[in-house]
């Protein structure tokens, strides 16, 4: 029988999984966190104003199959297998406990830390450090494992019982409805599916995108703003500003995606803080944003730039690199309404302007590029390239040509 977390029992479950001492459960404090539809989240304060996040996914009191957190685990054990990995302090593992069969996950709590989503709605201040910080661990990352075979197999570990054929590929459309839909979502909203469905080019655009997808290295996956941490003392550090958690949907994949999300989520920002009238067309709102896009620009540039300072062997391999990351940018802002009309029922005129902004990301990505980052594409990667390529020259150069210079017939 699955054994379901509460506030009045969690001490116990703490001290029977010896994660707590008697006398600390005894002093405990708990309380119910911030829950989503999948978890929900217990913080627990020990003595010693240590602290622990408990963690349970809500369906396994249902179906019985704990999954949402298996993959967090499976990168801690990664971390502990591989210390190299271990050393990129952003992304150093939290996590200190894992129940498979109730599907409980405990890391600790970073109390020195708090939510970057939460201190840009709060300040509106967009500090390039913390923007550079990320962009530059992300890309540590991404650079670590690139192509790199041990990690890869690691990873396609599967839970027990269960096989891991190939690995999620997230660049997918809109899936297709049925009628049950008119049950569930408000006609309003419908429509958000009507121009889904009408704009031939925009499902080309994904369908594009889905068969380009090149799982490659380690990815996060879900690297929205709400999943990175920044030390209280930021700008007094040089390092460890940052901590990127929730690593249940990682996997091997795209590194495109990855950035891509974060990029959405600063656009996102911008986006939410339009002027909504349905008398201004979409490029009038968009300059009356209470937040404008220039307010967001240095920050989504560096963390491009400290992306590819770090990893700029990523331009060898694929050369549209930045237009990738604006594509996916759009199609994480598509997948976003979507689950909003799922959440809250609601696809109003800001909505309607985000998905067109969305669509034109993924439908004509070169020109956007200059759109969002306020710079040419050419610009960006100007000074990495010939790094990158230099890299690359030096390697073909230890090679033996094994091709004429001019086509010749066989015996000639």
């Amino acid at each position: 029988m699955v054994l379901l977390l509460s506030s009045h029992n969690v001490i116990r479950y703490l001290h029977k999984a010896g994660l707590c001492s008697s006398e600390e459960g005894s002093n405990a404090d708990s309380e119910v966190t911030r829950t989503s539809i999948k978890n929900f989240n217990l913080l627990v304060t020990l003595t010693g104003e240590n602290k622990l996040l408990i963690k349970q996914e809500k369906s396994i009191a249902h179906e019985g199959k704990p999954q949402e957190f298996f993959n967090e685990w499976l990168f801690h054990q990664l971390l502990q297998e591989f210390p190299v990995l271990g050393n990129i302090s952003a992304i150093a593992s939290l996590v200190v406990h894992f129940d498979e069969e109730n599907s409980i996950l405990v890391r600790n709590y970073l109390k020195e830390y708090f939510e970057l989503a939460s201190f840009y709605q709060k300040n509106l201040y967009f500090p390039k450090a913390i923007a550079s910080a990320i962009g530059a661990s992300l890309g540590e990352l991404h650079r670590a494992t690139f192509n790199c075979r041990k990690y890869h197999d690691f990873m396609a570990i599967a839970p027990q019982g269960q096989f891991r054929y190939q690995f999620y590929n997230p660049a997918q459309g809109i899936a297709s409805i049925g009628p049950e839909i008119f049950g569930n979502v408000p006609t309003e909203a419908l429509k958000f599916y009507v121009f889904y469905q009408q704009s031939e080019n925009l499902e080309a655009a994904i369908a594009e995108l889905a068969y380009e997808w090149n799982a490659c290295c380690l990815t996060h996956n879900d690297l929205k703003l709400e999943n990175i941490l920044v030390h209280s003392r930021w700008d007094q550090l040089d390092n460890c500003l940052v901590r990127l958690i929730d690593w249940e949907a990682c996997s091997w994949g795209d590194p495109a995606y990855d950035l891509g999300t974060l990029v959405a989520s600063y656009l996102k920002i911008w986006l939410e803080s339009l002027v909504v009238d349905s008398t201004i067309e979409l490029e009038e709102s968009l300059l009356l944003a209470s937040v404008p896009l220039e307010a967001l620009q240095p920050s989504i540039i560096a963390l491009i730039l400290a992306y590819l300072d770090t990893f700029p062997m990523i331009l060898d391999y694929h050369c549209d690199f930045v237009q990738r990351v604006i594509r996916f940018a759009g199609l994480v802002l598509i997948h976003q309404i979507e689950e909003n009309i799922k959440l809250y029922k609601c696809f109003d005129t800001s909505s309607i302007q985000i998905f067109e902004f969305a669509k034109k990301l993924l439908t004509k990505p070169q020109e956007s590029v200059l759109s969002v980052f306020g710079i040419a594409e050419s610009e960006i990667v100007k000074l990495f390239v010939k790094s990158a390529q230099d890299s690359y020259q030096e390697t073909e150069n230890k090679l033996l040509r094994l091709y004429y210079d001019k086509t010749r017939l066989r015996g000639c």
